[in-house]
Parts: structure tokens; C-alpha cells; sequence
């Protein structure tokens, strides 16, 4: 959608990156750590200094309550990974092997599943519902079974924007306990939480964790997602194979950005907390500019994402409405059909008109597709 976007030159509200730039502090430190010198290959796992600072944030954002022999170490428990995806991608062959089952929710990030295949593993959807898309853990019992090793959540969630309970985390950490599974937690969204609403991270409960890997995404949180700066913390156990598997796909990460991630977080960890508030204020530009439009508009939670429901517009699909939306209407827009598997594709988009917002815009960007969309 962002080639047919700049193609059409339509307002690219599509694929899922900030348009404006990291803080400047930020930049400044990258820039000074390119010119010292500092270019070379990083430890493999990360820079210390680096695996410490995230282990004090997380710290400070979910364990700051639980007893010191519950909390993270950075150095056992924390690896550096070019983005958010390798660390799923490693996450996934470290766990799965061929012929396990792993459960993922739809609509899902669409790396979960060629991750679990390439292990040779197998998925098994369950499908949330609009609009609250929250998960039916009965039905996530139903589906266990001898096979199972895995579960997959991600919240807050893309596309979605909802987010999880500590409700949902106690009735996953009982199927997890009860059945022997591990779960792989996508948390790339996790600063973004929105109307006082908190992100019950698998951090905060140190029973789940013993069964856990919780993948994170600096790119997210520092507007910077083609510096692809991800991490991932699991016990260290986990770590342990999570580590001799990443050591063959990467290596290591980006040294300069290491370096100035770890100042960030030590000089200005106001940022982070933040976030919640700056990303809200964008949502609700949005919104509200929405309010005179035929769109019905899906609650936002969490992310930088907003649905909309086009069923008062058009009878297209999700992906010819969002090609039409982009050549002929000027917006750019995300179909939610690619979320869902191949084969069950045809009978949602009978059924559903759901499109997907990106937020992460400056509001003047916001305000001017408002204004198109109000058209319709």
C-alpha cells in the first residue's frame, strides 16, 4: 500500500511507521557514536550497557513491586535482535519443532505464522470478533491439545488496537501452567496504551515469565523503525537457546544505535512514559475528524491504529475498497483480509468491511485525510 501511495501520491495512513523523526537527543548520539568510531561488530547478545538500561526500565514500567530474586537481569535475561520480527522469528525456532501446534488470534501479525512453518510446526487460528476482538479463553482450552506447544499474543494488539486484561494474562498463565505450554508475548506496542488503561506486560507476572519469551521494539517507541532495533527477554534458560539461535541469523545488531538507545533510556526516560500521552492526542485528532464521516469507528486502545467499518460506503472488499480509497480518493489505507489466513480470506470479506489507520502522523497529515474521508 505505501508503493501504491506514493504511486497515486494518496496521504499514506497505511503501513504502520511514524512520520516524524526520533528525538533529537536521540539523533545526536548516534551521529557522535558514528563519528568516534564506534562502527564495529557489537557482542553478540548486545552492549552491557545497553541489556542494563532496558532491565531498569522494565524495572520501572512492571517490576518495580516484585521481590529482586523475580526481576529481570539484563545481561541473563535480555537479547538485542534487528527488530521486533527476528526476535519473533527466534523466539519461534527456538521453541517449536516439526509437527507442534501453536495458537495464534486473527487477525495476526503476518509473520507468526511463516515463522511457525518454516520450524515446521502448524497454526491453529482462533478468530477474535468485532468489535472488541478480545479473546474467548474457553475456546482457547478447546483447542489445546498433545500437540500443543506454543500460544502467540500480541497486545497491545496490531491491527486491532485492543488490548489484554490482567483478567486474560490470569486465565492464560492457569492454561499455561495446566497444560505445560510456553507463550511468545508481542509487546511491540506496549507504551501505547491509551485512556489510563495499563499494559498488563507478561513482566509484571513472574510465574507466566518462567514460560516466556517477550518481545519489544525500540523502532516503535523511538519513532525510529528503520534503525530495526528490537529485543528479547525470556528466563535464562530460554535466553540460553533463544541466543545460540540469533547468533546465526544476525549475530548482532546495529553498534552505533546500541549505543546511543542505551543514553536515551538513562537521560530521558521521560519519553517513554510520555508516549501514551502523545499517541493518544493523535488518535483523538483522528477521531474526532472522523465524527461527521459514514465510517463506524472501532475502539482504539492501544498501537497507533484505528478501524473503521466502511459498510455505509461501498460493497468492495477490504483490498479493492482500500485500492480504490488510494488511487481514486487520495487516502491510503491497510486491508484487514491479509491479517487472516489464505483460505479463510474469501469468507471474511463477505462478511466484513474493516479497514485499518495508521496514526503515527503529524496532525496537519491526520486532519487533511479527515477531510477526504468526510467525503465519502
Amino acid at each position: 500500500m505505501s508503493v501504491m501511495a506514493n504511486q497515486y501520491q494518496a496521504i499514506n495512513l497505511s503501513q504502520g511507521f511514524p512520520e516524524f523523526e526520533p528525538p533529537a537527543f536521540l539523533k545526536d548520539k548516534i551521529n557522535q557514536a558514528i563519528s568516534e568510531g564506534k562502527n564495529q561488530y557489537s557482542p553478540s547478545n548486545g552492549l552491557p550497557e545497553l541489556l542494563t538500561e532496558i532491565a531498569n526500565m522494565v524495572h520501572r514500567q512492571y517490576q518495580v513491586h516484585l521481590a529482586d530474586e523475580q526481576k529481570i537481569d539484563g545481561l541473563n535475561n535480555v537479547t538485542i535482535t534487528s527488530g521486533a520480527t527476528e526476535a519473533l522469528w527466534v523466539a519461534i525456532q527456538t521453541l517449536v519443532s516439526p509437527g507442534d501446534e501453536v495458537i495464534i488470534f486473527d487477525p495476526a501479525y503476518d509473520s507468526y505464522e511463516p515463522a511457525v512453518e518454516l520450524a515446521g510446526g502448524i497454526c491453529r487460528h482462533i478468530t477474535l470478533d468485532a468489535p472488541s476482538y478480545a479473546i474467548n479463553w474457553a475456546v482457547v482450552e478447546k483447542t489445546i491439545n498433545a500437540k500443543t506447544r506454543a500460544i502467540i499474543i500480541n497486545s497491545p494488539h496490531n491491527p486491532t488496537g485492543s488490548i489484554l486484561s490482567q483478567a486474560d494474562l490470569s486465565a492464560l498463565q492457569g492454561l499455561v501452567e495446566q497444560y505445560n505450554l510456553y507463550v511468545i508475548s508481542d509487546e511491540v506496542y506496549e507504551h501505547m496504551t491509551f485512556d489510563g488503561l495499563r499494559h498488563e506486560s507478561v513482566l509484571r507476572y513472574p510465574e507466566l515469565f518462567k514460560r516466556a519469551f517477550v518481545v519489544s521494539s525500540f523502532g516503535k517507541t523511538f519513532h525510529c523503525t528503520g534503525w530495526k532495533m528490537g529485543y528479547c527477554i525470556a528466563p535464562d534458560e530460554l535466553t540460553a537457546e533463544f541466543r545460540k539461535i540469533h547468533q546465526f541469523v544476525t549475530f548482532c545488531s546495529f553498534t552505533p544505535a546500541q549505543i546511543a538507545i542505551a543514553q536515551m533510556l538513562k537521560a530521558q526516560p521521560v519519553h517513554i512514559t510520555e508516549l501514551a500521552n502523545f499517541y493518544q492526542q493523535k488518535r483523538d485528532v483522528l477521531i474526532n475528524a472522523l465524527q461527521d464521516s459514514r465510517f463506524t469507528l472501532l475502539p482504539s486502545k492501544g498501537t497507533y491504529f484505528l478501524l473503521l467499518d466502511y459498510s455505509a460506503i461501498s460493497p468492495l472488499n477490504d483490498r479493492e475498497f482500500c485500492q480504490w480509497l488510494t488511487k481514486e480518493i487520495g487516502v491510503a489505507a491497510i486491508p484487514l483480509s491479509p491479517f487472516y489466513p489464505a483460505e479463510q480470506r474469501p469468507a471474511y470479506q463477505q462478511n466484513n468491511k474493516v479497514i485499518r489507520l495508521c496514526f503515527a502522523k503529524n496532525d496537519d497529515t491526520l486532519l487533511k485525510a479527515a477531510e477526504i474521508l468526510c467525503q465519502l
